[in-house]
Order: C-alpha cells, then sequence, then structure tokens
C-alpha cells in the first residue's frame, strides 16, 4: 500500500506521456502523406462531416481560378468530398467518395498522396464508372465482410462502378476509407455544381508559406465581401494546424498529469508514515549502531537511502505497467485510426520517472531520518 501511490502516478505520468506521443504522430498521419506542403482553404461554419459541407457560403470554382491568378501561388486543385453509400457483397456501408481531376491536376494529387497501387492501377483520364479505392476496403476494415480486389463490381449511389485498383496503405483514417473516382463521375453522381469542399494551394516558395496565405486571405475577403475578423472562411498552413492539435493534445497530458500528480502526493505521505513507523520500530537498532559510534549523519542517510528507494521500487513497477499500457494504447490508437505508429521506449523518460520517483521518496523521508538521527542513544537502548 505504501508504493501505491508513487506507483499509480507514476504509471499515470509515463503511459500518457507515452500514448500522448503516439497519438501526436497518428493525428499527424491523418494529415496526408505530403500536406507539409500544402495550405488548405476551407470555408467556415461547418458542422461535422466532410470538409466545407453545410456552410451558407461554400467555396466555389470561381474562387479557385482567382486563387489560381496569385503569383505567389504554384498549383491550386479544388477538392469534393461527399458522403454516399456503397454496396458488396450484400452489405451496405456508408462512406465518403472524393473527386480526382483531369490532366496536370490528377498528376499533381498523385504526386502529394504519393498513390501507388498495391492491387490493379490508378484511375486514368476520361475514364467513366471505374473507380479505385482505399486500403481498407483490400483488407475489409469496412464492414463488408469480404475484401474488394479488382475487378470486382461496387454499387454507389445505386450505380455500379468497376473498382480498377487499391490505393498502397497510407496509415490514414481519411485515405484509406476513401473511394476515388474522376471528377465527371462525382457530379453525376451527386450534382454539386461549382461548389467545393477545399482547395489545396501549392506555394511558389515554400519556405515563405505565410506570404501565400495572407495573399489568399485578402482575395477572398474581397470575393467574399468580408472585413478582417469577419471572414468566413479559413486558410491554414501545415505548420497552425499541427500546433494547434498539438496544443490540445498537450493540455490533455498536462491536465492529466496534474491529476496523477495528486497521486503522487499520497504516495509520498505513505511513505513517510511508513518511515516514522519503522524508526519507531527500530529504536534499538538505532541505539545500538549509536552505542558502537554510529554518527547522525550516518543514522539520517540509512532512513534517507531506504526510503529513496521505496519511492524507486514504486516508481520502477510504475513505468514497467506504464510501458505495457502505453503499448496496448498506441496499438489501439493504430486499430481506430488505422495509422501505423511504431510504439517505442522512450529511455529519456524512464530515467527521469525512475528518477523522480527515488527524489520523491527520498524527499518525504527527510523528516523521519532526521528524527531517526536525533535519537538518544540510552533512552533508543531502553525501547
Amino acid at each position: 500500500m505504501t508504493l501505491l501511490g508513487i506507483c499509480i502516478g507514476i504509471l499515470a505520468v509515463v503511459s500518457l506521456i507515452s500514448l500522448g506521443s503516439g497519438l501526436k504522430l497518428a493525428v499527424g498521419s491523418q494529415f496526408g502523406v505530403s500536406s507539409t506542403e500544402l495550405i488548405t482553404v476551407q470555408a467556415s461554419g461547418g458542422n461535422f462531416g466532410p470538409p466545407g459541407s453545410e456552410v451558407i457560403n461554400p467555396l466555389t470554382k470561381e474562387h479557385l481560378e482567382e486563387i489560381k491568378k496569385l503569383s505567389s501561388v504554384k498549383m491550386a486543385i479544388g477538392r469534393k468530398i461527399e458522403t454516399g453509400k456503397l454496396e458488396f457483397n450484400n452489405k451496405v456501408v456508408f462512406g465518403y467518395a472524393s473527386n480526382i481531376p483531369d490532366g496536370e491536376d490528377r498528376d499533381f494529387i498523385y504526386s502529394q498522396l504519393e498513390a501507388k497501387p498495391i492491387a490493379g492501377r490508378l484511375l486514368r483520364d476520361g475514364e467513366i464508372g471505374k473507380v479505385f479505392l482505399g486500403y481498407n476496403f483490400y483488407v475489409d476494415k469496412v464492414g463488408l465482410e469480404r475484401a474488394v480486389v479488382p475487378g470486382n463490381t461496387v454499387t454507389i449511389q445505386d450505380r455500379d462502378f468497376e473498382v480498377v485498383g487499391i490505393l498502397e496503405k497510407k496509415g490514414s483514417f481519411i485515405y484509406d476509407n476513401l473511394v476515388y473516382m474522376n471528377e465527371d463521375d462525382l457530379q453525376s453522381l451527386f450534382d454539386y455544381g461549382d461548389d467545393l469542399d477545399y482547395i489545396d494551394v501549392l506555394p511558389t516558395d515554400k519556405d515563405n508559406m505565410e506570404r501565400t496565405k495572407e495573399d489568399i486571405e485578402k482575395l477572398l475577403r474581397r470575393l467574399r465581401d468580408v472585413d478582417v475578423g469577419s471572414e468566413d472562411f479559413t486558410v491554414s498552413t501545415p505548420e497552425a494546424s499541427m500546433a494547434q492539435v498539438n496544443s490540445m493534445l498537450n493540455a490533455i497530458q498536462a491536465f492529466v498529469i496534474i491529476i496523477a500528480s495528486i497521486s503522487i502526493f499520497v504516495g509520498a505521505i505513505g511513505i513517510i508514515n511508513t518511515m516514522e513507523t519503522s524508526v519507531l520500530e527500530r529504536k534499538k537498532e538505532i541505539g545500538i549502531m549509536k552505542a558502537i559510534g554510529a554518527k547522525n549523519s550516518q543514522i539520517f542517510m540509512q532512513f534517507f537511502v531506504e526510503s529513496g528507494f521505496l519511492g524507486l521500487i514504486g516508481g520502477g513497477i510504475g513505468v514497467i505497467l506504464g510501458i505495457t499500457l502505453g503499448y496496448v494504447g498506441i496499438m489501439g490508437i493504430n486499430n481506430f485510426m488505422g495509422s501505423d505508429v511504431q510504439p517505442t521506449i522512450n529511455f529519456i523518460l524512464i530515467f527521469f520517472a525512475l528518477l523522480g520517483s527515488f527524489a520523491i521518496g527520498a524527499i518525504a523521508g527527510i523528516i523521519p531520518a532526521m528524527r531517526a538521527a536525533k535519537q538518544n542513544p540510552v533512552e533508543a537502548l531502553r525501547g
């Protein structure tokens, strides 16, 4: 029971830091393979769903064409993601379908996605009635109870499509679950007109994304007739998006670590009580040690180090359990998000966790150790 508080506290700290690091990597992978080069433009006001869904004033192809004209923009591509139903093997699932434009835009998307088929091939310009699918369809992680392979026919929104290929695993819940189809097919299925969910922008100068971001914001304020601070759109750089996500994760980590610290404090109180009891039970031993010449400092160090080792043992158990819990948690994150984050052992974290647990135990034992050192040898021998 003495070690339980320290153990639980260190377990919580180690496991949460491990899980937090894994979660950051997993969330980062959801941004896409090469999205670190792209600026994302999106209309504001959407509810849960595809980017730009249910907005009052969506982005349009007119906005796209104007953005392309900016000198700081090398390339811009409009993207549309629609929610629909897919039928296969007498099963129905609901998910997302995304457009693949023709020509140079197609090449650009394939390049940014690092699109390589694990089976079959990718879509080509001008193909009608054909799709390629994300990796999770190939390993049956979408609920169809059978893997989809090239040559199969799937029914999307009551229309049949031939599957020409499967995208290799990207470790992203978004990309691994998407249905990719040519723009004409997506338009004919969902009739979305000129609306766009978001626009991907490749800056002319990748080292000066902020300038491109500011140019786009000025342009859209003029086109959409809004003032600074009243924008109905967002222009996000990769750094800003990741910083926002990491900030939230860090805040959650900090909050839980504060809660864990309460457990560590309770553990420290337990060590104080245990060491106080030990001093009372070992009064004769202390008296004998003093009678044969032990100094107060030696008595103090004995109890001080014993107290530190109590904390170290509790911390060691907590580290082992924390690493195990972190490993299991990261595996769960991978399974849920479709990511490929590899659990790692953070030796620096382990070192400081063990050092901290020893220090906490030692500090908790200072008062009992001082009382032991101040014992009168004659009274101590009397018991």
